[in-house]
């Protein structure tokens, strides 16, 4: 058995437990550029969720053979005037990110090829 597979199947089916992502409202998020002439924008994936309870998730996915980046546009009004949480499910990495600047430019995203995230959000 491969085991990072399955270590990559075993992290997605424990981030598709949470109940947000079955009766939260979803959005496909626009993905911009990092920099101008920056084309790896357009090989991004992202999507959101965000649950009645105020739960957010963010998904990001590098559908390319090559390192990308871009800024992810998001939805949530009231990230301004406070520090954020993205807890990634799928590597067990944290950031902290400031919402104002979330709310201006976006999540700032600079991934190896095939990458995939799965964020849970949380004021910090």
């Amino acid at each position: 058995m491969d085991q990072s597979l399955k270590r990559f199947y075993d992290r997605l089916l424990g981030v598709l437990r949470d109940p947000i992502l079955r009766a939260g409202t979803w959005q496909m998020l626009e993905c911009v550029s990092a920099w101008e002439g920056n084309w790896t924008w357009d090989c991004f994936l992202a999507f959101a969720w965000q649950g009645s309870d105020g739960g957010r998730w963010l998904v990001t996915v590098n559908y390319a053979p090559n390192q990308s980046q871009c800024y992810v546009r998001l939805p949530f009004a009231e990230l301004a005037g406070s520090q954020w949480r993205f807890q990634d499910h799928m590597t067990e990495v944290a950031y902290v990110r400031d919402g104002n600047d979330l709310q201006s430019r976006g999540l700032y995203m600079d991934v190896p090829a095939w990458n995939v995230s799965a964020f849970s959000i949380t004021r910090n």
